[in-house]
């Protein structure tokens, strides 16, 4: 799929739209940490059609601009995430997040929420229950792993990110593409960047502003996520009016590859809401 660059104060962040101009509002759709607009593929192909579909890599990865010394919060996601929208025209849209992603689709839904029309966290970060284990000792020890050479911490990256698929082969698919970017002195800093970024602290500040989310929602999990596990899902739909929970048997925490049909169906059963 063929894409284009936006840039929006000098950074350049790369997306492609797909589906067709309907009466629905577009879905946007966002990915998590350490992965691109990959992420949702299999998911597009398979959405219904009438809608303008809109996949992005956030800024700092993918084909999107290093982020340099640009802030990497949720919130500075999320404005980018608003200013990209007026770029595009589009006033309100479907949000559909994932990972860290889902954490940005919760900023802009309560920091922009005549942005997001729809909301779909899919195994989503949410309050203070992340980043996992690993991911907090990667932080703790950044002063030594910073000055490693990219080969070695891309194989840490590689190997935790295996975790969340239960198709190895899949995995290393779609893993070469995520961490590509990463592979130069330049991606090296920008990946210690984006680990240093993680804070929990961020999501629990939105936690107790979900209740204020008006708009339809769902939560898509995958039963056997080893990062994020159903219980936080079944938190973030009790926590957001009216939301749905769906959690697919057997998927791990990348659903959106693992089980692309059931994500779609999700997405459209919000889109009829």
């Amino acid at each position: 799929m063929r894409g284009e660059f936006i840039d929006l104060d000098g950074a350049r962040l790369y997306y492609y739209a797909a589906g067709t101009r309907g009466a629905g509002e577009p879905v946007v759709f966002v990915h998590g940490f350490a992965t691109s607009g990959h992420l949702w593929s299999d998911v597009v192909a398979l959405m219904p059609p009438g809608r303008r579909l809109i996949v992005l890599d956030l800024l700092g990865y993918g084909r999107s601009d290093p982020p340099a010394s640009r802030p990497l919060s949720l919130r500075e996601h999320a404005d980018r995430l608003a200013a990209l929208l007026d770029a595009l025209g589009v006033s309100s849209a479907c949000i559909v997040g994932h990972g860290l992603g889902g954490g940005v689709a919760q900023a802009l839904a309560v920091h922009w929420p005549a942005r997001v029309a729809r909301l779909a966290l899919v195994s989503s970060i949410g309050f203070g229950d992340w980043p996992t284990r690993d991911v907090i000792l990667a932080r703790a020890t950044l002063p030594i792993t910073r000055h490693l050479p990219p080969p070695w911490l891309l194989s840490m990256v590689r190997t935790e990110l295996e975790r969340g698929y239960s198709d190895p082969a899949r995995a290393g698919h779609s893993i070469d593409k995520y961490v590509r970017p990463f592979a130069s002195e330049e991606g090296r800093s920008a990946l210690v960047r984006h680990i240093r970024a993680l804070d929990a602290r961020e999501t629990a500040a939105l936690a107790p502003r979900l209740r204020e989310i008006a708009c339809p929602a769902a939560v898509v999990w995958g039963a056997q996520d080893p990062f994020l596990p159903p219980s936080l899902g079944r938190r973030l739909a009790e926590a957001i009016p009216g939301a749905s929970l769906d959690v697919v048997a057997g998927a791990r925490h990348f659903i959106p590859e693992e089980a692309p049909r059931q994500v779609a169906d999700a997405l459209g059963a919000l889109l009829s809401r």
